[in-house]
């Protein structure tokens, strides 16, 4: 019998509520990501990925916030069976999240040490004297220099790139089964961002972790991802391997997003920008959420919500858009 995915997610829906009037912020998202796999999720500031991750997390026990699943699976074991209890023990051992902003996750007043031994002393029962020597050697892991010098200072005491690490480490320490990335090199310069990406794909190719990376650089993406899921509007839009989805997009969204990127081979004179702005979520269209932006748009995207349905390309490929077919012929002539 083959091994069950890591993370299954079936129909998430995430809607909060705010002056009586419910607001849709995913809408019927589905994610399959199997042992070893990088899945990225890209999309732009406000369709919806934080709340995604938060919501696997089971992060959004929150006034306003309703969090529904048809299916959650983690290797196979029914999230949606268990009790708040056995859901906060798998957090941190299981799963875990890597947030964008170091400085606002770790906690200022506890040094590194106190708050990465912490998962081994709960989760593993160690001794503090235990907890130290395991912490240090993570740390040395994610190449934080000094270690055992450094584990009792404090997150204001290491640097942006220094404290993303610490975050990683964290992560990772109890090897997890799935990492849940959030926009892990935000406001890093690129060596650091660099030295951050690889050591998460090491880390995933040493411990067969799966990841789901939460990003809008296409060229992060791009460069660690097996799979990508292209998000607007609250919804997965087009999915595929990311090779080929890079080569051929099937969905407008996607296609302009790549079109955007700088080409330093042909520079052009002006940046190519998305005319328009995403829709509100308190606002959706009826149709297609990007048809307002889209230049292929035509009558039926105004009035139909395409379903993301699988195309006929043969492999894997899932696009929401009516002229999807249209666009991958058009590729290939």
């Amino acid at each position: 019998m083959s091994e069950p995915p890591v993370l299954e997610i079936r129909d998430l829906r995430v809607t909060f509520t705010a002056h009586g009037r419910e607001i849709p912020a995913v809408r019927g998202v589905d994610l399959t990501i199997e042992r070893g796999q990088t899945l990225a999720l890209l999309g732009e500031s406000g369709s919806g990925k934080s709340v995604t991750a938060k919501a696997v997390m089971g992060l959004l026990d929150q006034p306003g916030a309703h969090v529904r699943f048809e299916a959650a699976r983690l290797g196979g074991r029914d999230l949606l069976a268990m009790g708040a209890d056995e859901l906060r023990s798998l957090r941190g051992s299981e799963m875990t999240l890597v947030f964008q902003d170091a400085l606002s996750a770790l906690n200022p007043v506890l040094s590194i040490g106190d708050q990465l031994g912490e998962l081994y002393r709960v989760h593993r029962g160690l001794s503090r004297k235990e907890a130290r020597a395991r912490s240090i050697e993570m740390l040395d892991l994610v190449g934080i220099p000094a270690a055992a010098r450094r584990i009792g200072d404090y997150p204001h005491q290491f640097s942006g790139g220094m404290r993303q690490r610490i975050l990683v480490a964290m992560a990772v320490a109890l090897e997890p089964d799935l990492i849940i990335a959030d926009e892990p090199t935000t406001a890093l310069d690129v060596t650091v961002q660099a030295q951050i990406l690889e050591l998460i794909d090491r880390l995933r190719r040493e411990l067969g972790t799966a990841v789901l990376l939460i990003t809008h650089d296409l060229g992060v993406a791009a460069e660690v991802s097996d799979q990508v899921a292209v998000m607007y509007a609250g919804r997965i839009v087009e999915r595929g391997e990311v090779g080929e989805l890079y080569d051929r997009p099937a969905h407008p969204y996607t296609a302009a997003l790549l079109a955007a990127i700088p080409d330093l081979d042909s520079p052009a004179s002006e940046l190519r920008a998305i005319p328009g702005a995403p829709p509100s979520p308190a606002d959706v269209p009826p149709g297609c959420s990007f048809a307002p932006r889209c230049d292929r748009a035509s009558e039926i995207c105004g009035h139909t919500r395409p379903p993301l349905t699988i195309l006929r390309t043969g492999s894997d490929r899932y696009a929401a858009c009516h002229h999807s077919e249209e666009m991958l012929d058009g590729a290939l002539t």
